[in-house]
């Protein structure tokens, strides 16, 4: 992803290609226990903001996004487009984005007469933090919100479980699709989502070269 989400790539010069690096606060979480900021800046990337900073345009320099895509991180997003901070975009998202966000991001790329300028936009599927080679948590932003606590409210209503359960199946998704296998187990939210996308032959996630020998598990 901090390379174009291509292979690395150098300049001329041998040095890698400069570029900034925008993350919202779930971001922020995800890299941090990764990459040190010398490795960022071995990576090419001279600055990394949060998204909702007073940020000055840098025209010449690429930027690399890595956000959930929420409403707010969208509208931030098409103001970036809008008052042109960058010479291109490329935009990374944490989890998958929905279509009519997409297409917020295309009007506002459009209106901007931007479009050329967005480069590449991918979904990452990195919604979890890891903290070691074999050890991952769920944990985020939202964090008191998803908690044993929070699940486990005598007034806790019907709607808000369904948020939190929604958060868990999405960050448990986006490990499976990371790892490159899928589970199928009791929870029935995270065992729909699994089989939906495997039943999508031409999107799915787990076909082709990423699945292999010993990579189901039931």
């Amino acid at each position: 992803m901090l390379n174009f989400n291509v292979p690395p790539v150098k300049n001329s010069t041998g040095e890698p290609v400069w570029k900034v690096l925008i993350y919202d606060r779930f971001g922020q979480d995800i890299i941090s226990p990764l990459l040190s900021v010398k490795e960022l800046r071995d990576m090419g990337i001279t600055l990394h903001l949060l998204l909702h900073s007073d940020r000055d345009a840098i025209p010449d320099v690429p930027a690399v996004y890595f956000v959930m895509p929420t409403e707010e991180n969208i509208d931030r997003m098409c103001q970036d487009l809008r008052n042109q901070l960058y010479e291109s975009y490329y935009l990374n998202f944490i989890s998958a984005i929905s279509r009519s966000k997409l297409e917020d991001i295309a009007n506002a790329a459009i209106g901007a007469n931007a479009v050329t300028q967005v480069a590449k936009v991918f979904d990452q599927y990195l919604n979890f933090i890891t903290l070691e080679d074999d050890m991952f948590v769920l944990c985020n932003q939202n964090k008191e919100l998803v908690s044993y606590r929070a699940i486990n409210r005598p007034d806790i209503t019907d709607t808000e479980m369904e948020t939190i359960m929604d958060t868990i199946v999405d960050s448990l998704f986006c490990f499976f699709v990371t790892l490159g296998c899928f589970v199928f187990f009791p929870p029935q939210k995270l065992d729909k989502k699994l089989r939906e996308n495997l039943r999508d032959a031409r999107n799915s996630l787990f076909t082709g070269d990423t699945l292999g020998a010993g990579q189901f598990r039931y």
